[in-house]
């Protein structure tokens, strides 16, 4: 992966570093302070995103949330983020939806399992699972759509559509990251090794078809009077009436797919990567759970107004974020006009990649056991001050972090209170990254499960609803 490979030129040359990639001057940066000084004193300056030709396309000609460069389009498109998508108004406005998706989940979850215990456990592909989960969860909060659980078999035209949908987000992240080499050195662009631009231009299309279908659905219904509960593009339609440019079809479908391809893969990663670190450390699995029985009983299963008396699973997850942040590199930036960052000198037109996963590990902030998973490192207040940036900084700093917070901690708090889980053999979980602009395991997660008997009164409940 890109920044394993880039750690080890930081860990020979240092932590900030002027790079070139084929015709493009690069800076990678490592050091949290060098980092923070970036992302603060110059925040306006490195606000941009670097234009790289793979991304024309998947971008819309770099007009969606994540690439469009700092300007009056980004800041349309942040405004309603952040105001009308991402608020904590809205967020506790669709509570339910949240609630009500982990719950599918665990439902489906204790169906599979059927007459299964500790020596006959099930099987799930977690990763799976998280994805469904997740994809319904944005679906619903953006359209009022359900693509997973609603077929009885999973092969109905929702589910169809859902799996057409993930395969989309797949080759997206696989292709939009930084290290396509034809977004380096033009001259290959010509002959479009590996068909990167065809690739390029037949997702962007389905894509774009995608996110109108969403909007042309929700517009047929409100015009046949059919209810369709508070949703973002019914919201953004609305107010489409008003102020039709601001809120006009191609904004409204730059939001849709930002949203729903990085909302569905990052959280459904980070819930990916979670429980294999609780798999490979089944004493912090336990003392999550210690803490779940404690504060919310085994009667009920937990909800998201619970989170905030459940401070290890925050810890967990916190943990998790430090070790396999889910954008180890975050999203390039680049700079727009000439500036010094701790005593370098960086041109106008500089791209940018901040090393996340390398400033996570440095021992000279978190120790000389930063590599050890140990969600203790956060209690009594013990990482307070350390420098942690899963989601970013500044101006660029994800809007989403709010969803993906409440998402991944009510879904791990669900998979942990319900289920006993188990490695599928002895060896532990192999922990090994793969390659794109998100890092997913390498090995998709499986994992041995069974119902907890405390919880299956609560299960049994929740699967006669």
């Amino acid at each position: 992966p890109l920044h394993r490979s880039l750690a080890a030129l930081a860990a020979a040359h240092g932590p900030v570093l002027l790079l070139r990639f084929g015709s493009r001057r690069v800076v990678h940066v490592a050091h949290p302070a060098a980092a923070e000084e970036c992302l603060t004193t110059h925040d306006a300056t490195f606000a941009n995103r670097p234009q790289l030709p793979s991304a024309r396309h998947l971008s819309n000609g770099y007009t969606t949330l994540g690439s469009s460069s700092y300007g009056p389009n980004w800041r349309n498109l942040r405004r309603i983020a952040t105001v009308d998508v991402f608020s904590t108004h809205r967020l506790l406005r669709s509570t339910g939806i949240r609630a009500g998706e982990v719950r599918h989940m665990a439902r489906r979850l204790f169906k599979d399992a059927a007459g299964a215990d500790a020596s006959r456990p099930a099987s799930a592909d977690v990763k799976t699972r998280a994805f469904e989960l997740a994809l319904n969860t944005v679906a619903r909060m953006i359209a009022g759509k359900r693509y997973y659980g609603d077929d009885e078999d999973d092969s109905g035209p929702s589910s169809v559509e859902a799996e057409r949908f993930r395969a989309m987000v797949r080759e997206y992240f696989a292709m939009h990251g930084a290290s396509n080499l034809q977004d380096f050195v033009p001259v290959l662009a010509l002959v479009d090794i590996g068909g990167v631009n065809n690739r390029a231009i037949r997702l962007s299309k389905a894509r774009n078809e995608w996110a109108q279908r969403l909007i042309d659905e929700h517009r047929a219904a409100a015009a046949a009077g059919r209810e369709q509960g508070k949703t973002m593009v019914g919201d953004l339609l609305e107010m489409q009436a008003s102020d039709p440019e601001a809120y006009s079809d191609k904004v409204i479908r730059a939001l849709c797919l930002s949203i729903l391809q990085t909302g569905t893969d990052t959280s459904s990663g980070t819930i990916e990567w979670a429980m294999a670190l609780l798999l490979n450390h089944p004493a912090a699995m336990a003392k999550a759970r210690a803490e779940i029985d404690e504060v919310v009983g085994t009667v009920r299963i937990l909800e998201e107004s619970d989170l905030p008396n459940l401070p290890y699973l925050q810890f967990v997850v916190r943990e998790t974020l430090r070790l396999h942040p889910i954008a180890p590199m975050l999203a390039p930036h680049e700079s727009s006009a000439d500036c010094s960052v701790a005593g370098y000198d960086i041109p106008a037109g500089t791209m940018l990649l901040f090393n996340v996963h390398t400033m996570h590990l440095d021992a000279r902030v978190w120790g000389e056991d930063a590599e050890r998973f140990s969600p203790e490192r956060f209690e009594g207040g013990k990482s307070e001050g350390k420098w942690m940036l899963p989601f970013g900084m500044g101006r660029r700093q994800c809007p989403g972090e709010g969803l993906a917070m409440r998402v991944v901690s009510l879904a791990l708090g669900t998979f942990v209170q319900c289920f006993e889980w188990r490695r599928v053999g002895d060896e532990e979980v192999d922990m090994t990254e793969g390659s794109g602009l998100t890092v997913p395991k390498a090995v998709p997660l499986e994992a041995l499960y069974w119902p907890r008997p405390k919880m299956v009164l609560a299960l049994r409940e929740i699967l006669e609803r």
